[in-house]
């Protein structure tokens, strides 16, 4: 029996027609004659998805009894027995209910493909296995019911059913998806836009390399050799000299101008490891390449063209991109180079780009440091065995193991050529070939003590030895100074890329500036000196180690930074290859000075800027704000006063309650400027103990009126870890600055929910609404957003609420209300779980 077909309708989030689409394609099979049953379908009381089921024959379901309450699942008995050619089934990740034949919905689905029974089926992009910590990360819930993505990937077919975030809200705030009463929770929760775009890109992505894997494998199946350009993919060929970074702007830029391009940069190092590559270039085009969205590759090869094109075919690349030749004219004699090569062997479906650069034609060595540094004893004991030991050896072969024979002798005088080359390098080698052919010629070559050689056979055995001796030492030679240039050119790119990474973080000091070149260089003392011009005396801006320097004269390593900088270190001379390196610690050392000096000057004029700020704000408020109420209850009392007035029992009542209600907003303003002037100098301290979230913002609703404020604090919500006062401060100013700015007939909802390890509190009214750019404005203190329609005040509210809820470790941030106002987002942590007392049995 043929297994069955699976056909997934895939969708980024509820709502974006997954069900509908499937319902659609029904029809669409039973118009054509097809046997197509509903196995099971949830509306969810979607008018149009309902309607969708008229007219399609439905498999009723089977009734399951759990914990005294019906639930309702798919018979799958009762579809295997109606067998129909399609079923549809929805939500393939459907955890059943305890006591149905299986866990999960989609291991019906497995039984029903067994059967030989086609099968249609919906899946959300968060319901996947793989995907379930991206998910939580992006919308802070955790799907509990998950498919793995294996069962998905299987499928014969997956359709994305796609929609933009936009419509997405636009077709929820219309209630198509969940219920009016549902509606604004979901648009401020899961259904953000910020979520919508995350989960939408995350399916687009999953679908893009499910096709790709799908292409893949139908090439290597059907031994598809040839390059099928369904996208751009452009392959950079990189050397390791500076015009790579030409290369692959040029790359990225062809990749733009097809949907869907992409760039590989290719690095091919030969299998002995030896190359002429610069470590520190390589690295800054990986991350250049990487920034502009490409992939960084690097493969072994001793044949570059055929290594490159062999790269391309395999990751179905449509075009590569070379650079000129950096051979200079008659290099040419030794072969056509790898662009002509590798554009000869392309073919018709791969293209090839010759980019010309401004390194062209000057010639393909990179520069590498010369000579190697072999150090003094070494070379001593070099010339020692060179010179010294053919001479020994010799006197040995003579005196005391005579008639070895002459190839014997070759060996052991070309084993000391071999000795010098390692110790010394090829001078002493060569000295130690020359001085052994001459003992050989003289002491153990026929007629012995002359110079001359009656047999020819010796003369060629005597060329042959000064041949390979002159050969093994200059590759020995070359060996050791690729391994010493390699292992300095190590150093230097790591002590570079260090330096490259701290300019770009701004993270490492002065202190620890110097104190890295004092333990790269193995100095004693290291310090920046500076001075003010050319007369003035040297002055240290910070030092490591003993004794530091105190004028460059003075110093065993001066290296000059300008005019009045230097960076001076003492305990030996350092040769001149290492004034490279020393030169860019300098720099840096220059500019984390200028910048830390910088930073304090920014500083400073920050906080005077600031606080001239503060203090002209203040005087505009106590001028005008603190006066206004101080002005009514002093127009009250003088009322009462007056001797000329005889009051009523209700003008004293109405003027004591004008007392009373200016009292109060002095109270609330001087409190406001009070709780700024803490939050200005650091003195908040917040005693963080779990608190029930329901027992404390009915505590902040105090000071507005009890018709303005719709409350809806679940009791279920956890407990959460605050000051309570602060909070409660915080959610009182919060929602009266709601309230102030909300139509009088329109009330503020405050409400909350748990969102992973936070709860947030959302105020939301339907007021005038806040542009983008100043939602941040809003917090600032003194600033008042537009005319205040009811009260006033010195606009610290929502300065003072943030402050508190940050030192609570919270954050407070502004949102749009959709359908217009502003809705105040305030989220604090959850308090930690409390572990489980374990009992000790006595």
């Amino acid at each position: 029996m043929a297994r069955g077909k699976l056909r997934i309708y895939l969708g980024a989030a509820p709502g974006v027609g997954k069900t509908y689409a499937m319902l659609s394609e029904a029809h669409r099979r039973v118009e054509r004659g097809t046997d197509c049953v509903v196995a099971f379908v949830e509306h969810h009381g979607r008018p149009r998805t309902e309607v969708m089921l008229q007219g399609l024959e439905e498999i009723p379901r089977r009734e399951l009894d759990y914990r005294g309450t019906a639930f309702t699942e798919m018979d799958i008995d009762a579809v295997l027995v109606r067998r129909p050619q399609v079923a549809m089934v929805d939500e393939l990740p459907h955890t059943n209910v305890p006591g149905s034949r299986n866990a999960k919905r989609w291991q019906d689905v497995e039984e029903l493909l067994a059967a030989g029974i086609d099968v249609v089926s919906t899946v959300n992009i968060q319901h996947l296995e793989s995907l379930g910590d991206v998910v939580e990360s992006i919308t802070g819930v955790r799907q509990q019911e998950t498919v793995p993505d294996e069962v998905v990937r299987r499928a014969d077919q997956i359709e994305l059913v796609d929609m933009a975030p936009e419509a997405l809200r636009r077709r929820m705030a219309h209630g198509n998806i969940y219920k009016p009463d549902k509606v604004d929770a979901a648009l401020s929760n899961y259904f953000r836009p910020g979520n919508l775009t995350a989960l939408r890109e995350l399916a687009l992505l999953w679908v893009a390399d499910r096709v790709d894997a799908y292409l893949t494998e139908y090439r290597s199946a059907h031994n598809v050799s040839t390059i099928w350009g369904s996208r751009e993919r452009i392959v950079v060929g990189l050397t390791g000299g500076p015009e790579g970074r030409t290369l692959i702007r040029r790359a990225a830029r062809l990749a733009e101008k097809g949907a869907g391009g992409e760039v590989l940069a290719l690095y091919i190092s030969r299998s002995d490891g030896l190359t002429s590559a610069s470590p520190k270039e390589l690295a800054v085009q990986r991350t250049l390449v990487e920034d502009l969205g490409g992939t960084f590759h690097q493969v072994v090869g001793d044949d570059i063209p055929v290594a490159l094109l062999d790269f391309a075919r395999g990751v179905n690349a449509t075009q590569i991109v070379l650079g000129v030749s950096r051979r200079k004219s008659w290099q040419y004699a030794f072969g056509p180079g790898v662009g002509a090569t590798v554009a000869r062997g392309s073919g018709p479906d791969l293209d090839v780009h010759l980019i010309t650069h401004d390194e062209a034609g000057k010639g393909r060595g990179l520069p590498v440091a010369k000579g190697a540094r072999l150090g003094r004893s070494r070379l001593i004991w070099g010339w020692l065995v060179g010179v010294l030991g053919p001479v020994l050896f010799t006197f040995l072969l003579t005196s005391a193991i005579p008639d070895v024979g002459l190839a014997n002798d070759m060996l052991l005088f070309l084993t000391l050529t071999v000795a010098a080359a390692l110790l010394g390098g090829l001078h002493p080698a060569l000295a130690s070939a020359v001085v052994g052919s001459l003992l050989l010629n003289w002491y153990f070559t026929p007629p012995v003590h002359t110079f001359t050689i009656a047999d020819p056979e010796n003369i060629v055995a005597i060329a042959i030895f000064i041949g390979v001796a002159v050969s093994v030492a200059s590759v020995v030679d070359l060996a050791a100074r690729r391994t010493d240039q390699a292992a300095r050119l190590r150093a230097e790119s790591e002590i570079l890329s260090f330096l490259a990474g701290n300019v770009l973080r701004g993270e490492t000091g002065l202190e620890a500036l110097l104190e890295r070149v004092r333990e790269t260089f193995g100095m004693e003392s290291a310090a920046m000196l500076e001075r003010a011009g050319e007369t003035n005396p040297w002055t240290c801006a910070g030092s490591v180690g003993p004794r530091p320097c105190q004028d460059p004269d003075d110093a065993d390593v001066d290296v000059p930074v300008g005019d009045h900088m230097s960076l001076v270190l003492s305990g030996r001379v350092l040769p001149a290859a290492d004034r490279r390196v020393l030169a860019a610690f300098a720099a840096q050392a220059a500019v984390v000075l200028d910048r830390r000096r910088l930073q304090q000057e920014a500083d400073q004029a920050k906080e005077l800027a600031e606080g001239n700020r503060i203090r002209t704000a203040l005087l505009a408020a106590v001028s005008h704000d603190l006066r206004t109420p101080l002005a009514g209850i002093k127009a009250a009392v003088t009322s009462l006063r007056s001797d000329d007035v005889e009051w009523s029992e209700q003008d004293q009542a109405e003027l004591l309650a004008a007392i009373e209600e200016g009292a109060d907003r002095l109270d609330h303003l001087v409190g406001n400027l009070l709780d700024m002037s803490r939050l200005q100098t650091g003195t908040v301290t917040p005693i963080i103990r779990e608190s029930d979230l329901d027992e404390v913002v009915p505590m902040a609703l105090g000071g507005v009126p009890e018709d303005g404020v719709e409350l809806d604090i679940p009791e279920t919500l956890p407990m959460v870890h605050v000051d309570r006062g602060l909070l409660e401060r915080a959610v009182a100013n919060v929602v009266e600055n709601a309230v102030k700015y909300s139509p009088r007939e329109e009330r503020v909802l405050v409400s909350a929910s748990a969102i992973a390890d936070r709860v947030e509190v959302r105020v939301v009214d339907r007021g005038p609404g806040v542009h983008d750019e100043a939602k941040d404005r809003i917090f600032e203190p003194f600033q008042r957003y537009g005319d205040s329609p009811r009260g006033n005040g010195v606009g610290l509210g929502l300065a003072v609420a943030r402050g508190f809820t940050e030192a609570m470790g919270g954050t407070l941030s502004a949102e749009d209300t959709p359908g217009g106002g502003l809705t105040m987002v305030l989220s604090v942590p959850t308090a930690p779980q409390r572990r489980p007392e374990q009992r000790c049995s006595t």
